[in-house]
């Protein structure tokens, strides 16, 4: 392991960060998306510092396959608009910038600066933008050109000693974003990581600002834990803490009702047939993962008491169950047509879409710059 040093004020080294190389990291180079790889070497080229980020480098560092590639620079979102083409600037109280390969978008984030706030953001140095993250876990900068990974924070360690630690002050970074609740709670399943007691404690004391949350995150955030392959294991998670009726009051409402010990049972068989598939990679749709969420519950509604349902009326349930949450039509559509099959019901109505997920005359990049632009991301997971 390197180490790398800085001055301070007397002008005395410093240690400032970690280099872990190939031999003590072992990432799997073939694990890295090459287009990630290609828009690192391109803002190196033109001078930029530039790092996979967050989630990714966790998984990479426990030998998984990443699913996303947040990436961190120095070039501000104007400056990376301008080397890519294939790219966009959004957001409004912190832009970042999405670079489109095909189907894939990268996202592309400056540093932030100590002064970050969640009604301002400004943009600094590595330096600063490691202490604005959540947990060190994620504060880990892994370099795919130099194959090195930089640890200012001791994530490293914290990962191979199975613990969750926050950057922020417990007191004031769950008020600050809400969202770092859920990937807490994710987190720990995904990665074994334990919560400490005072991490514990202060989940529970901080939870109902979930209800600040928008829905377009939320509805991100269920997304993410439905097609993680660990869903049956986060929502227990999440129901303990009294979280999870923030994302789904429906489903929550029936998990403490009068039958929840039958329902619990049925409503966590499902996600665990759920799970198995994601990790078999045997299917990893939205619609498949909506269809094992919903099934127990729609079957405790009484909706399959009728063997001649009107497809209509159906996907209007599935969104009513859904609510607050707001899933793609299309989503929701095929994870009706998915449960009503598994259940050998006549479907009644014409359906309202193409196989391929659009309808008529409807352009795919204009789709994915609209959802873009209901998204406001304040961190990098």
């Amino acid at each position: 392991m390197l180490i790398r040093y800085t001055t301070d004020k007397k002008g005395k080294p410093k240690k400032q960060a970690e280099v872990y190389q190939a031999k003590e990291h072992k990432i799997v180079k073939s694990y890295i998306d090459r287009d990630a790889v290609s828009i690192i070497d391109k803002l190196h080229r033109r001078g930029y510092q530039a790092y996979i980020v967050g989630g990714a480098v966790r998984d990479l560092m426990e030998g998984r396959e990443p699913k996303d590639f947040d990436i961190a620079t120095n070039a501000l979102p104007e400056e990376v608009r301008k080397i890519f083409r294939n790219s966009r600037i959004i957001g409004r109280r912190f832009k970042l910038v999405h670079v489109y390969f095909g189907a894939k978008i990268f996202e592309v984030a400056t540093f932030r600066s100590l002064e970050s706030t969640n009604n301002y953001n400004d943009y600094g140095s590595i330096e600063e933008d490691v202490l604005r993250r959540d947990f060190s876990v994620n504060a880990l900068y892994y370099d795919p050109i130099e194959n090195n990974v930089i640890d200012y924070i001791g994530g490293v360690k914290d990962l191979r000693n199975h613990k969750l630690r926050s950057i922020i002050d417990l007191k004031t970074t769950f008020k600050e974003d809400p969202v770092r609740m859920i990937r807490a709670i994710k987190y720990s399943n995904l990665s074994k990581l334990k919560i400490p007691y005072t991490l514990t404690q202060q989940i529970k004391k901080d939870v109902h600002n979930l209800d600040e949350v928008s829905i377009s995150r939320l509805t991100e955030e269920i997304f993410k834990i439905l097609l993680s392959g660990k869903s049956q294991f986060i929502i227990k998670d999440l129901v303990k803490y009294n979280a999870f009726s923030y994302l789904l009051p429906e489903i929550g409402d029936a998990l403490d009702g009068k039958n929840k010990k039958e329902f619990r049972a049925d409503f966590f068989k499902d996600l665990d047939k759920l799970d198995k598939k994601i990790y078999r990679g045997v299917e990893q749709g939205k619609s498949i993962a909506l269809s094992y969420l919903l099934d127990s519950y729609l079957t405790g509604l009484g909706l399959f008491n009728n063997k001649n349902i009107v497809m209509k009326d159906f996907v209007q349930s599935i969104k009513n169950s859904l609510k607050p949450l707001i899933a793609p039509n299309i989503d929701v559509e095929s994870a009706a047509r998915i449960i009503l099959k598994r259940k050998n019901i006549k479907i009644s109505g014409k359906r309202r879409y193409t196989k391929s997920g659009s309808r008529p005359g409807f352009n795919k990049f204009k789709k994915m710059r609209k959802l873009d632009s209901e998204k406001s991301r304040d961190n990098i997971s």
